[in-house]
């Protein structure tokens, strides 16, 4: 298994290296670098903080059925075990993926059957000099469906094929099914709003401000995840960091509202019938921007109105009702077609 991580790790180190000169990327990656070297050398609190919390995420993987370790990428399917292999989801087809070559596919023998199942490309433009790789890879797997309008229209564009537009993996379970993985009692007592932000704008901080002095209800934060955000150290009432997925999906299911710029943070409060409110991560027109997903998502539930810039008056938004019993039936639709393509993929 470290010989085949080596292997990922090499083609990603090459695409790191062209990039050098490129702002944009740097500047998407330099809130990272910026967290890492904060915690190493001016909050060693901070660095054990997400080091629990780290830990809560190896934990959880007790959930996961897993195959034996391989060392190679050309061991996994040398021995003939597998008559399908499928790739998906979370934006694993971003450019310095294709670089690394494994969530391709191309490692995969020709008569073993391919599948990508709500593959994210994480952007809605690809670089021109990978177009040629996307290409060759795309016209290899024999079902292809992504998870948001941007790609169906990327892989129009690199192939001339038609993907199938089906739904995040997550939404595959409803709130019952979620259940078994979280724990059951409340672990915030008091009525809060939870706040999940991965990038840093302040303004969407200052939103959730403004909806606790409104409800007067606490603001719990998972705060730091991609980037060191300063003002997240005051402006949570509440910041724990012993949380993996298990309690996030319980701080989501109890909160009375839930304000975030992710994709899951959207997901999880429409499955658990919540108050949200949304935001971009990035600005539209961002070259590296993630955002295609989320407008997809909302679209399909009739809520496109959730996303906010943050500057909004929350005095006209926290009454404002969802119909779930609308999204349900909609989500339970987007379900079932998912549904059916994977067992209409799966087996040929």
């Amino acid at each position: 298994m470290q010989k085949l991580n080596q292997e990922i790790s090499k083609g990603k180190k090459k695409y790191y290296m062209s990039q050098l000169f490129n702002f944009s990327f740097i500047k998407a990656k330099m809130g990272m670098v910026k967290l890492k070297l904060y915690c190493k050398f001016a909050n060693g609190q901070l660095g054990q903080n997400i080091k629990m919390r780290d830990q809560k995420f190896e934990e959880f993987e007790k959930n996961f059925h897993l195959s034996k370790a391989y060392e190679k990428m050309a061991d996994v399917c040398a021995e003939g075990n597998y008559t399908d292999v499928l790739v998906g989801s979370d934006q694993l087809w971003l450019p310095v993926n294709i670089v690394a070559d494994y969530y391709t596919l191309n490692f995969v023998p020709q008569n073993v059957n391919k599948i990508s199942f709500a593959t994210s490309f994480g952007v809605s433009q690809v670089p021109e000099k990978y177009k040629m790789q996307y290409q060759t890879f795309l016209k290899r797997i024999e079902h292809l469906s992504v998870r948001e309008d941007a790609g169906v229209k990327l892989v129009k564009e690199l192939t001339g094929r038609d993907a199938k537009l089906v739904c995040d993996p997550t939404l595959l379970f409803n709130q019952e099914e979620w259940m078994a993985i979280q724990p059951q009692k409340r672990l915030i007592q008091d009525k809060y709003i939870f706040c999940y932000f991965l990038g840093k704008t302040v303004e969407y901080r200052k939103f959730a401000e403004r909806l606790k002095e409104k409800t007067g209800y606490k603001i719990v934060s998972l705060n730091h995840l991609d980037e060191y955000v300063k003002y997240s150290d005051k402006f949570a009432d509440e910041a724990p960091f012993d949380i993996g997925p298990s309690e996030f999906l319980n701080l989501i299911r109890n909160a009375e509202f839930v304000c975030t710029d992710s994709f899951h943070g959207t997901v999880f409060s429409l499955i658990n019938h919540k108050k949200f409110f949304v935001f971009r991560r990035y600005k539209k027109h961002s070259k590296v921007s993630t955002n295609s997903r989320l407008n997809s998502l909302l679209k399909i539930v009739n809520l496109s109105d959730r996303m906010l810039e943050g500057e909004e008056s929350v005095e006209d938004l926290v009454e404002k009702e969802i119909d779930y019993e609308v999204v349900d039936q909609k989500l339970e639709e987007f379900r079932e077609e998912s549904k059916a393509f994977l067992r209409g993929a799966v087996g040929k």
